[in-house]
């Protein structure tokens, strides 16, 4: 049991500082941020691998590690909804986490890109709606003319639909390739 709580840490850890690093190779789009990169990758991998105490825990970390690393915040609610809160909620991935397994346990490779695509999607829309309530709130005079919910939607859309396609392909082709890495299970010794 301690062993499995150990190793639940440290791979909290470690995907937390890869979707970290992962987050410093982004395609920004906005210059006050709104970019594409593969930042949900582990955050999603871990909550398939460990379900939501895994997926939300890594999402945290990530979230708060960003506001660490050079995060736009003008109004601290505005920074917990665009950093630690919108990272959090990708890790309800992490509800898809049985089924996909399931799937890839069974070698029903399509069910199982498709539960992986609902998973991201579930977690990128919760986040889409964190950023997007930021933007309403806190950037809403961000375009003449233009009402705040429409402006936060064009602005949000434009990073966040392109990065659900990119993470749902790498995790699909990832996981439909090597099953396992979906799985928490330790390696015994025979």
């Amino acid at each position: 049991m301690e062993r499995k709580k150990l190793l639940f840490l440290v791979e909290v850890a470690i995907f937390s500082a890869i979707g970290i690093i992962l987050d410093q190779f982004s395609f920004s789009l906005w210059p006050q941020g709104g970019s594409i990169s593969f930042v949900m990758v582990p955050i999603v991998l871990m909550a398939f691998r460990w379900g939501l105490k895994g997926g939300l825990l890594t999402g945290f970390l990530v979230g708060l590690l960003q506001t660490m690393f050079g995060a736009y915040i003008i109004d601290p609610v505005q920074g917990i909804l665009d950093y630690p809160l919108a990272f959090t909620v990708i890790g309800f991935a992490g509800l898809f986490a049985g089924v996909v397994k399931r799937s890839l346990e069974e070698g029903s490779m399509k069910k199982a890109a498709v539960f992986i695509t609902v998973g991201v999607f579930i977690g990128a829309l919760l986040r889409f709606i964190c950023h997007f309530l930021a933007g309403v709130i806190f950037f809403g005079s961000g375009s003449e003319g233009v009402p705040a919910w429409l402006f936060s939607l064009g602005y949000n859309g434009s990073y966040m639909g392109p990065a659900f396609i990119l993470t749902s392909i790498v995790l699909a082709t990832l996981l439909i390739s090597v099953p396992r890495v979906a799985t928490n299970r330790q390696m015994t010794s025979a």
